[in-house]
């Protein structure tokens, strides 16, 4: 079996204020930076908390060869929210592209799950304590 974690896609950094770290990072000259789309969009989904889930903010910015994204966790218990009080600030997730499917063949544990109607979505693997952030893998429209 292929590797499910060879294309990179995505970096994902939690923060405390997504404001001051999009003006922080475009200080740096990243950027433009975009808002994500509606985590609404995700209709099938398994998430430790989905109220949580939902309230997540996030902003990215296309880096040409990869994308950044930063991610403010609301005030409730969600694994990003557990990671940026134990760790502070930093990589959250590493994203790649790769069939959902064949990744979750992988073997590794899930820990959330999230679909469109159009076949898009992620799998993020509960892989923090072995590797320092979450796995994770997605699947863009074809």
């Amino acid at each position: 079996m292929t590797t499910p974690f060879h294309q990179l896609h995505h970096i994902c950094v939690v923060v405390h204020e997504l404001e001051k770290a999009v003006e922080y990072y475009e200080s740096l000259g990243i950027g433009p930076w975009h808002d994500y789309p509606p985590l609404t969009a995700f209709t099938r989904r398994s998430m430790p908390n989905d109220e949580a889930f939902l309230a997540l903010r996030y902003r990215y910015a296309d880096l040409g060869n990869v994308q950044l994204q930063l991610c403010q966790p609301p005030d409730l218990d969600c694994p990003q929210r557990r990671f940026l009080d134990t760790r502070g600030e930093g990589v959250f997730h590493v994203g790649f592209e790769h069939p959902l499917r064949d990744a979750e063949a992988s073997g590794l544990p899930v820990l959330m799950r999230a679909e469109r109607d159009n076949g898009t979505g992620f799998l993020g693997f509960d892989t923090v304590d072995q590797t320092g952030f979450m796995l994770l893998t997605r699947q863009s429209a074809e």
